[in-house]
């Protein structure tokens, strides 16, 4: 269906309305369970877009969703009804090797920043599915396998460029706006749509090691136990990470990114930790190693998620990890757990310098399930929080890309009170009217 409309007249990209044969692709987000319709979906190809997007829906008092990969569980960048303004054809990298920066549009995907990087070496910390958004990462903090050297994600960010709720552009840095680059660093999409992250990148290499040793449950509390004290000493090449997943077994390993010569010297102790029944040695290019989960991650299936943040892990927790929510571990339809190691870099950082907190977090906690059949929506998601509940009383905190429907107790979690009134009064002072509210909300003042 093409219509004559002003807005589209305006645009370098594309106006979709109900109707129109691409509409229903680009309403389609990662979370299957997600079915809505917005009134309009503008497919920005420039700043001007943007700016266009954001004036239309207040015109016209459109709630605003935001996309850029999509992988939100609650599926926020769909706004029934709404307006939905789409970064993704906003998807364009560039590297200058020399000053070791890269220019990210706001519609990148994980896996752009990576191959443009990469070609030179470089890197800086990402998350691990190449086709989650930047955007939506980094907003949030951007945990990844670079993180334990070189900090998160909003930690490598020089500046922001972002479109505020009355329709202006600006540059956000230490120098410029240094309060709102405060807040763009770990307090989410609250305060704008960014449409260009200059991040710092580092010399990494192209190598990576990744060692993974599984046992059976009834087995695994002692293994654990001796990961735990082994990640106490670790190297900080090395992101410690255990799971349990499909296979019932509980396993192991680390991720390392450098030589992997050097990664080796970890193994005898993890060989030392018990007889696997399975293990695997491998040495990815770092490009591999970001792509690893994407298939498991990927779109199309419905999915629900919880999480924490561990300042300890003792052995309660242990148990109460391998137990997922059960009596003893076992049963159908079990979600997948899983914990990464934080600490190095990431506790370096004095938790005065971003909004991102919980920076003594010793590992992160997270629960997910996904499935195919809608019938099954009430028991799975059920399952996912049995064992996220499980956990909660060794919790410290959440971290706030984690959240799904917890609302504003989950922003609670994931903002200690001193931080979350001074984002509220960001939040006053760039978004009083709570133009941008679908996403984990900080909620200005006066509402």
């Amino acid at each position: 269906m093409t219509t004559t409309n002003p807005t589209r007249d305006r645009l370098d990209g594309q106006l979709l309305l109900p109707g129109d044969a691409a509409y229903d692709e680009a309403r389609t987000v990662w979370n299957a369970m997600v079915d809505r319709h917005p009134r309009m979906i503008i497919r920005c190809a420039s700043v001007g877009d943007v700016v266009t997007a954001v004036r239309t829906a207040r015109e016209l008092d459109l709630e605003i969703g935001v996309r850029c990969g999509g992988h939100s569980v609650l599926g926020l960048a769909v706004p029934d009804g709404g307006l939905m303004i789409d970064l993704t054809p906003l998807g364009g990298v560039r590297v200058d090797p020399v000053r070791r920066v890269a220019a990210v549009q706001g519609g990148a995907l994980l896996g752009a920043l990576d191959r443009a990087a990469q070609r030179h070496g470089l890197a800086t910390t990402a998350g691990n599915v190449s086709h989650t958004g930047v955007g939506g990462l980094t907003l949030g903090g951007g945990m990844g396998w670079l993180a334990r050297q070189y900090g998160l994600a909003c930690d490598n960010v020089l500046s922001y460029q972002l479109v505020t709720a009355d329709g202006q552009v600006i540059r956000a840095s230490r120098t410029e706006h240094p309060d709102l680059f405060w807040g763009l660093r770990g307090g989410g999409g609250n305060f704008g749509i960014v449409t260009e992250f200059e991040f710092r990148l580092h010399p990494v290499g192209t190598r990576a090691l990744l060692a993974e040793y599984s046992f059976p449950l009834e087995s695994a509390l002692p293994v654990l136990r001796g990961w735990r004290e082994l990640n106490a000493q670790a190297p900080r090449q090395a992101t410690f990470t255990a799971s349990i997943g499909r296979d019932g077994l509980a396993t192991v390993g680390f991720v390392w990114v450098g030589d992997p010569r050097r990664g080796r010297r970890l193994l005898p102790e993890f060989a030392a930790l018990g007889r696997p029944v399975a293990h695997r040695v491998i040495e990815p290019s770092y490009v591999e190693l970001q792509r690893m989960d994407d298939v498991v991650g990927r779109h199309a299936l419905r999915r629900y998620s919880k999480g924490h943040y561990l300042r300890e892990f003792p052995d309660a927790a242990i148990e109460a990890f391998l137990r997922r929510g059960t009596v003893d571990g076992g049963g159908e339809n079990l979600p997948n757990v899983g914990l990464q190691a934080y600490g190095g870099a990431i506790a370096d950082v004095p938790d005065d310098d971003a909004a991102f907190a919980h920076r003594g977090t010793m590992f992160e906690y997270g629960t997910g399930i996904s499935w195919a059949d809608p019938a099954e929506d009430a028991d799975r998601m059920a399952a996912a929080r049995r064992a996220a509940t499980a956990l909660a009383p060794f919790a410290s905190g959440v971290y706030v890309n984690a959240l799904s429907d917890d609302g504003a107790d989950g922003v609670r979690r994931a903002y200690p009170a001193a931080k979350l009134a001074r984002l509220t009064g960001l939040k006053d002072a760039y978004d009083p009217h709570n133009v941008f509210h679908l996403n984990q909300n900080i909620k200005p003042t006066s509402r």
